[in-house]
């Protein structure tokens, strides 16, 4: 049981993308330094769309905090993908409070690795909840045009990182504080009257 004084305080969940973020990659640095808790899949390599969305729904779920106190996203690439198709279909979407969406991948191109062709069509329904998707001006997953008709599907407000690469590791973000500064303004956007 929280305590009164941590209970305004929203738990954050990490969803990583395809393959986990790797220890350098700053969904890693926040779950290392702020205390952030990454969702678990039991596939990093096979991703299935059904499989990640019921573990997505079991952690939030078993989380008696959200009812009190619901949680914030923190996605990264695919990991944007999942928060779209759960958010569609899940009972449970009032257990989060809001959605910080990283780089998320077009899924429907044609040189997507056939792991993700099960992520196809993506999920463009309207978000239940507030959301910011932080789009690369040149991420080689996803043009940026793209990102941004699925951010304006999702309802989520459309922050360009100018040219970063896939905003992962690779793009040498470290411990990203303009991210933790993002998600700071996503919980106060977020937050109940």
């Amino acid at each position: 049981m929280p305590s009164t004084a941590n209970a305004a305080i929203p738990p954050v969940y990490l969803l990583p993308g395809w393959l986990n973020s790797d220890p350098e990659h700053w969904q890693s640095h926040w779950e290392r330094q702020l205390g952030h808790v990454r969702i678990e899949q039991a596939d990093w390599e096979w991703p299935r769309r059904g499989d990640w969305m019921a573990r997505l729904d079991e952690v939030l779920v078993n989380d008696s905090r959200l009812l009190q106190t619901p949680a914030l996203l923190v996605a990264h690439s695919l990991g944007c993908q999942l928060v779209a198709a759960w958010a569609a279909h899940s009972q449970h979407t009032a257990r989060v409070r809001g959605a910080l969406l990283v780089a998320p991948p077009d899924t429907e191109r044609e040189d997507m690795p056939p792991q993700l062709h099960n992520w196809r069509p993506i999920r463009r329904a309207r978000l239940p909840f507030p959301a910011m998707a932080v789009v690369s001006t040149d991420d080689p997953y996803c043009a940026p045009e793209r990102a941004g008709e699925m951010a304006a599907d999702w309802g989520a407000q459309l922050v360009l990182a100018g040219p970063r690469g896939h905003l992962n590791s690779a793009s040498g973000l470290g411990d990203w504080l303009e991210g933790q500064d993002l998600l700071r303004q996503l919980g106060t956007l977020a937050h109940p009257a």
